[in-house]
């Protein structure tokens, strides 16, 4: 794992959803070398739609510009370059009163001008067979099931042992946690002092890991659907079925925009468990099951009675057989650190958040680009820091080079932490106080100044960012360490 002369890093990357193509692509951009393993046999990616902000873009075509073409290639434009939100309720408008009976047109609650071609869309399993392209197939590993993580950092010659549950063990000088929500990477970095060096292979009951070692349930739930378009235009028309919209009301609300070249509607049905963060059942929890199969649409029709033609027609569009989403999060029990040794998290293996803002996905990629550009950084100054070093000749060199290396890995993930947690947590909160507005919590949902206030400082907090400030801050603070 290197010489004198060679002074490259070896990372492994746990998972190959959105945060785990995008930073290996990345890397294999930046020529870093590197390997993805999958539990599963192969790419199989729901179909569900997914939005990248304008934040997104700007993190994909700096990860690697083929990687924002393939996105631009799969992506649905909007319609129009405005997000619209709509009063979907009957009771809805700044406390006016309408009359259920005549609720059949739509009114405008906030319109937020979003860019140029900003926050389109595309399908999950569409955006992701086009990314996986870009890497070679002999650089991802499927099937590869994650058991334990073994780092003896401070060892000076021994890089990260990954065992998994087919009895095969990998080794790299890093290793970051893109496994997703149910992240078994997190378990290792967020587990005690006393077990630092190992993740256990079973959920041993004895074992006082924090609760920020899995997602809680967030009290809401969601239903999710890709109308064929000919569908959709016949129950609410070609203008709102060409455009992305939402429709607000109490304890629910309803998302829909085009995906797939116009050929479906993306439909997400949002509803606040009566329940609260307790409604899930305890036994799914534990099981760590966030869905059940088979349910009938009625649960979802009923929630929406009261609600205006066009929003009763888009539930209307759902199956009659459903799947039902729990939406889990971090937002009750964040994370303490993303990072541990050598070893990180990334996307929501790190700070899941729930869909309300459309900012999950994007944060996993924003993680990918300030990793890649610390990883990148880190073989000249291992070159920059071993010269004049091991004048006990070359076995010495090499061992003082691997110990440099180890330091300067741990040091560039602590950076990588440090930069992103602030704004990575902020985001997983706004996303709840984002549902709170969008159900009607408090009055502020439904005045049209105040809604506009809040949600244009939450999105523009999202989309602004100042992502080249973000890479070059870190790989400065790397060079001086």
């Amino acid at each position: 794992m290197g010489s004198q002369e060679d002074h490259s890093v070896h990372v492994a990357i746990i998972g190959a959803g959105i945060a785990g193509i995008t930073l290996g692509i990345g890397l294999l951009e930046r020529n870093i070398p590197f390997r993805i393993y999958e539990r599963a046999p192969g790419f199989r990616e729901i179909g569900a739609g997914i939005g990248f902000s304008p934040n997104s873009e700007r993190a994909m075509g700096s990860l690697s510009p083929a990687m924002l073409s393939a996105f631009k290639r799969v992506a649905n434009p909007n319609g129009e370059d405005y997000f619209q939100w709509m009063f979907g309720h009957a009771g809805g408008g700044g406390g006016s009163s309408i009359n259920p009976s005549s609720f059949d047109h739509d009114k405008l609650l906030y319109k937020l001008y979003v860019g140029k071609d900003g926050f389109q869309g595309s399908r999950r399993s569409d955006i992701l067979e086009e990314w996986s392209k870009q890497i070679p197939p002999d650089l991802i590993s499927f099937g590869k099931e994650l058991e334990s993580i073994t780092d003896d950092s401070g060892a000076g010659d021994s890089p990260v042992e990954m065992r998994f549950r087919d009895g095969t063990i990998a080794r790299a000088d890093l290793v970051i946690g893109c496994d997703g929500i149910r992240s078994r990477v997190r378990q290792h970095v967020l587990s005690p002092p006393d077990s630092s060096t190992t993740t256990s292979s079973s959920n041993d009951a004895s074992l006082p890991l924090p609760k920020s070692v899995n997602p809680h349930y967030s009290g809401k739930f969601c239903f999710r659907d890709l109308a064929p378009m000919s569908s959709a235009v016949a129950a609410i028309g070609e203008y709102k079925s060409s455009r992305r919209f939402m429709y607000n009301g109490p304890g629910a609300h309803v998302i829909t925009y085009p995906v797939a070249g116009n050929k479906f509607l993306n439909v997400l049905v949002v509803i606040s468990d009566p329940g609260g963060v307790e409604g899930w059942p305890a036994e799914l929890v534990a099981q760590g099951r966030h869905t059940v199969r088979g349910l009938t649409k009625q649960e979802a029709v009923d929630a929406f009675r009261g609600w205006n033609k066009t929003v009763r027609g888009i539930v209307d569009l759902l199956p009659d057989e459903l799947e039902k989403w729990a939406i889990f999060d971090m937002a009750e029990h964040p994370a303490e650190t993303y990072v541990k040794g050598r070893v990180a998290l990334a996307g929501d293996a790190a700070h899941a958040t729930g869909p309300h803002l459309g900012a999950g996905g994007g944060l996993g990629i924003e993680d990918a680009l300030c990793l890649a550009g610390l990883i990148q950084a880190v073989p000249g100054q291992i070159a920059q820091r071993s010269k004049g070093e091991g004048e006990g000749g070359i076995g010495s060199a090499l061992a003082e080079e691997k110990e440099i290396k180890e330091k300067l890995v741990e040091r560039a993930l602590k950076i990588y932490n440090d930069v992103r947690y602030e704004r990575t947590q902020w985001v997983v909160q706004a996303t709840r106080e984002a549902v709170d507005l969008f159900q009607w919590k408090d009055g502020s949902g439904q005045d049209p100044a105040e809604f506009a206030k809040e949600i244009t400082e939450k999105f523009h907090k999202v989309w602004d960012y100042d992502l080249d400030d973000m890479v070059e801050r870190a790989v400065k603070e790397l060079e001086k360490a």
